[in-house]
This record gives structure tokens, sequence and C-alpha cells, in this order.
């Protein structure tokens, strides 16, 4: 069994994907971030960092922080969803961990949530977001996944991907991404 401390965000929706396409079982513990319980003692002694996810394997008394390390940890654990090929879906996710989710999650602050308080800042996040989504629409040119079959780093982006409406996106402007995006979906 896993324990699972995560907040429906799309850094906490990662591993409960994972978790669901794993078929593992799991434990939710809600980690109200809005309310400071990322704080609490008992919570950092699961992620030194105070983010979520954390995850605590019981079988073996792990625990991780950081939802990359812990799609990892799964998809070794598991020995599935690491891609075609292991290499490129490391590239793709790491991709999505240091591009992708920091990015994104900018504009949503700017664009979304403080709108018209920083112009400069709305710009510069728009304007990333317009990029990382041609580099994920390019890649996904005559493909159907970041790293050639169903991965982690898949699993990894989607969250963040169908929040387009918060970072001001039209998906419809990358038709890769879109196909990739509702296939996902589905």
């Amino acid at each position: 069994m896993i324990e699972l401390y995560t907040w429906p965000t799309p850094n906490g929706r990662k591993v409960s994907i994972a978790l669901e396409e794993f078929e593992l079982p799991y434990e939710v513990h809600a980690v109200n971030i809005g309310e400071g319980d990322q704080d609490k003692p008992e919570f950092r002694a699961i992620s030194p960092n105070g983010k979520i996810p954390a995850i605590v394997d019981r079988e073996n008394g792990m625990s991780l922080m950081e939802s990359g390390a812990i799609l990892l940890y799964l998809a070794e654990k598991e020995n599935r969803f690491l891609g075609n090929d292991r290499w490129q879906t490391i590239e793709w996710l790491m991709l999505q961990m240091g591009g992708v989710g920091p990015m994104l999650g900018q504009a949503h602050h700017f664009l979304k949530f403080n709108a018209g308080k920083a112009p400069y800042a709305e710009a510069r996040y728009k304007a990333e977001a317009e990029r990382l989504y041609g580099v994920l629409d390019t890649r996904l040119d005559g493909r159907d996944y970041l790293s050639g079959s169903y991965s982690i780093a898949d699993m990894a982006t989607w969250p963040w991907i169908s929040r387009y409406e918060w970072q001001q996106m039209d998906l419809g402007a990358y038709p890769n991404l879109l196909r990739w995006y509702l296939a996902i979906a589905d």
C-alpha cells in the first residue's frame, strides 16, 4: 500500500494518475496547501521541502518527495511505463520537471490568479507557455507519446496541459499536442 500525500494541483495529480495507471493500492492524505498543512512537522518529516506530492511505501517504509522522483521510483518498482527508450522518457520527464511545470505554474499565477498586476510577468510567462507548447507540439508530430510509448513523461506533463485555459492557451493552435491531450484524457 502506498500512502499519497497530495492536493489537487497539477503536481499532485501526476502521482495520482500514475498510481491509477500502475493499478497500485493507495490511500490519499489531503495536504491542504491553502491552510498551511505543508508546514506541519508530520508532513515535513515525509517531505522536507514542504511540497506535495509525497509518498510512503508501506511495503518497505520508503518515503519520497518530489513528483519526478516518485514517478521514477514507481516505474522502476513496477518495471512499467519507462517508455520504449528509458533515457528518452527521463529526458521528457526532466523537461516537465524543469520547464513545463515551473513555467506553466508561473503562467497560472500571473495570468489567472494575479491578472493585471504584473504586465511584464504576464507577457513573459505567456510567451514561455507558447514556446513550451510549441516544443511539445513539435515532439508529438508523427508520434503518439513523448517517449515513443505511454510513459511517466506523459503522466507528468498531461496535468499541466489540462490547465491550458489558466495559461490562456488555445490548444487548437497545437494540433499534435491537442491530439495527445485528448488521447491521454481518454
